[in-house]
């Protein structure tokens, strides 16, 4: 078994796109965070997006509105954004308060500047394989974290189990595309799948995000099988602490023995979701650019 290190991975991408800032003359990429509220877990993300920003050289511009923020308030604070040609990128943290329709939010966002990769158009250019677009920063760091692990997907049976569309649909997506290093044969799975586990024991590759702790668990899994945990689920844990401690949505202890190659949770996907945001940023600015010019 061979673990697939996101940590080391996502430190190559940012090393890469920090090279590639550093040669651009005139100004340099921008992002745009929004987060509205104080929720903690948003606080600490923005706050690691921020930081990750600087180190590549790339531009953040915080704006962090009220939670009493109406929906329409929202909009214009986008438009704005939209119509700020020194802004590349605009990231608008989940979860929103409620009354906000998130859908509306992302649908709002100019699709050249969606570098969450939510936008219909987005989506839209993904099925179409337009690569102008911009693809959701998970299963872009998924794909990414595959690539670069040496797995072929080409021919291969990929089971994703989960139909979200911020992680499994756009992950069925790439895994299909007619690119060398896709062209898979892709089977989405979610809770209401009959006889789950006779479906994800015929995954070659198996994508987990399904979002319940630890639901995916040996007899689940072929032998050989190369795994991939997109969930982030804290379990009360008295011996942490903080009372919790993270777990994926694989049994980690039972599944890792019988894999090729699995990515650990924390470690795995969490820190590509950041760098593909970054890789996504850095492409809207030379999109931009190259549009202005």
């Amino acid at each position: 078994m061979e673990l697939i290190d996101g940590n080391q991975i996502a430190a190559t991408i940012i090393a890469e796109l920090k090279t590639e800032v550093a040669a651009l003359t005139g100004r340099k990429p921008c992002i745009a965070l929004v987060r509205v509220g104080d929720d903690p877990a948003s606080v600490s993300y923005v706050k690691k997006k921020e930081k990750t920003s600087a180190e590549i050289g790339i531009e953040s511009r915080l704006i962090f509105p009220p939670v009493t923020i109406t929906q329409d308030e929202l909009f214009a604070l986008i438009d704005r954004l939209n119509a700020d040609p020194s802004v590349d990128g605009i990231l608008v943290q989940s979860p929103l308060p409620k009354g906000i329709n998130e859908v509306a939010v992302f649908r709002r966002i100019a699709a050249h500047k969606d570098v969450d990769g939510f936008h219909t158009m987005n989506l839209g250019k993904l099925a179409q394989e337009d690569e102008t677009g911009f693809v959701a920063c998970t299963p872009a760091g998924i794909m990414e974290l595959l690539r670069r692990a040496n797995v072929s997907l080409s021919g291969k049976h990929v089971v994703v189990l989960g139909r979200s569309l911020i992680v499994g649909k756009p992950a069925a997506l790439l895994a299909v595309q007619r690119k060398a290093w896709a062209n898979a044969t892709v089977t989405i799975c979610h809770s209401q799948t009959a006889n789950l586990p006779a479906l994800t024991r015929q995954a070659d590759i198996l994508i987990a995000a399904i979002g319940k702790a630890e639901f995916v668990t040996a007899d689940m899994v072929k032998p050989g099988a190369v795994v991939i945990d997109v969930g982030v689920n804290r379990v009360p844990d008295s011996t942490k602490k903080t009372g919790y401690r993270l777990t994926g949505d694989v049994h980690f202890p039972s599944v890792s023995p019988l894999c090729a190659k699995i990515t650990p949770v924390p470690g795995g996907v969490g820190p590509m979701t950041v760098a593909m945001l970054m890789a996504n940023t850095v492409k809207a600015h030379r999109q931009n650019t190259a549009h202005a010019s």
